[in-house]
Formats: structure tokens, sequence, C-alpha cells
């Protein structure tokens, strides 16, 4: 083959930030229209290295419609060219003992888990600075975006400080995994929420996800009716089912409607 060159996402960057001893690799992708007085809005996304690409080329195509605002994608990934890389594990998760954690089908162990609440400080204390630092966002505009371990790490993040955050969108949570961690933070959550904002919660399944030998077996769907019922007035939550969609292959159908939910160009 002659004359070959990789392929570069155009305005794209990536910063090396190190915390608790472990390193992140942080993309960033930049609209190409100007940057408003107020700023971009902002998009951070879970597991970068399998999304980051599809998200900021979907953000990109919408924003070429008047209803979907140029946003500013930034992606938390890792050292790696593979979709995903070990250490999501553990930055995605709570402590779970070795008694509780269903086997693996090849007979490996899990990989080490129980670092979300690091992970969430990394988050508030490191990189939101460093972006708001570095780039124009709107900082009343921001969104939290995770599917699967993502989306329970979401949930976490939104249980525990609902107000970071203008919008969290929450893919085919993996609430199986640390239900019972996530179902406490859900009762502190609800015993003592105020909301200081405007604030939407999107939760998703594919359908394929669903029924009694499903992924879910209907934890999503229920965690939204309950949340739902708390009939606060600046928090609105929306679950949703995609058709025909499996476990993966909903990401994409996810993408395309979590920039739509964000934007409000549907009907909530």
């Amino acid at each position: 083959m002659t004359n070959s060159q990789e392929v570069i996402l155009p305005r794209a960057f990536r910063h090396i930030i190190s915390f608790n001893n472990r390193e992140y690799h942080i993309f960033v992708s930049l609209p190409s229209q100007p940057t408003p007085p107020e700023g971009y809005p902002v998009f951070y996304i879970l597991d970068a290295n399998s999304i980051f690409g599809t998200f900021t080329e979907a953000v990109r195509a919408q924003s070429m419609m008047p209803d979907v605002e140029p946003s500013i994608v930034v992606g938390i990934g890792y050292d790696t060219d593979l979709p995903f890389h070990k250490n999501r594990h553990y930055d995605l998760t709570f402590f779970v003992s070795a008694e509780e954690l269903p086997p693996l089908p090849d007979g490996k162990s899990w990989p080490e888990q129980g670092g979300a609440s690091k992970f969430l400080e990394f988050i508030e204390t490191k990189l939101k600075p460093f972006i708001e630092n570095n780039y124009s966002i709107n900082t009343r505009k921001q969104t939290l975006f995770g599917h699967s371990l993502g989306g329970l790490f979401v949930l976490n993040a939104f249980f525990t400080n609902p107000n970071s955050f203008q919008n969290y969108i929450a893919g085919s949570p993996s609430i199986a995994w640390n239900e019972k961690q996530i179902v406490e933070k859900e009762k502190i959550f609800c015993s003592k929420v105020h909301m200081n904002q405007e604030t939407q919660l999107l939760l998703t399944m594919g359908e394929l996800e669903l029924g009694s030998n499903g992924f879910d077996q209907g934890r999503t769907e229920k965690l939204a009716d309950r949340l739902q019922t708390l009939e606060l007035e600046k928090l609105k939550v929306k679950y949703e089912v995609f058709a025909k969609e499996s476990h993966i292959s909903v990401l994409s159908v996810l993408v395309g409607r979590a920039i739509r939910f964000v934007m409000k160009s549907e009907e909530i």
C-alpha cells in the first residue's frame, strides 16, 4: 500500500492527566462554529476509547441543524487502542465482595474494582476545572454520559451530586452489579434531595436486554418510576427502550438520542 496515512479526527486533542496514581487520556473535540459568548455546551463521556469518535461526529452532524448547539465533547479514556481498558472496571464500580461476584465464563478473575468514589473525585476536582480553564464552555450546560458500567457510574454521580451536571445520561446501567450500593444511594438521595437547577436524567435500555432472561430484568424502568413519583419541579426523568437493540448495538442509537434529549429538540 502506498501513500497511506493514519486518519486523524479534525479539531480533536488528547491530554494526559494523572490522579490517585492513575493516568487518564482525555480526548477533547471542538466545534468548527464560532464560540458563543456564554461558551459551548459540553458532553463528558465515559469509555472514550470506544465511543469518542462516534459521539463527536454525531454532535457535529446534528449541530448543522438549528435546534442543536455546537458542543465540546470531553472523553475520559485510557492508554489503549482497544475499545475498553481493564482500568475502567475499577473506576466505574463500587467494591463488591468476592462471594457476591458471579463467575466469569472463562474462569479468570474479575479485574480490580471499587474505585468509583475516587473516579468521581477526579472528575469533579481535577478534570472539570482543567476543561473550564483551557476551553470556553458553558458551565450551565454540562452533560455526563455513560453506558453499561458507565451508566451505573452516571447514576452514582447523580445520586451523589445531582447539581454537578444539568444532564445525566445512563444507558443500560449495570444496576445488578452494585445493586445494594446504588439502592442505598438512591434512598439517601430521595431523603434529602434538593435540586438547585433544572436537571434531566435519561435512562435507557435496548429491547433485547429486557425480559426474564435479560440483562436488566426491569431494574432500570422501576428506578425511573420511583424517581418520577418524587415529582420534583426541577427534575425531569425519562425512560426509553430502543426496539431490537442489544446491550452493545444500542450504544450508537443511544448517542443520537442523548444529544437530542440534552438539546431538547425532541419532546421530553
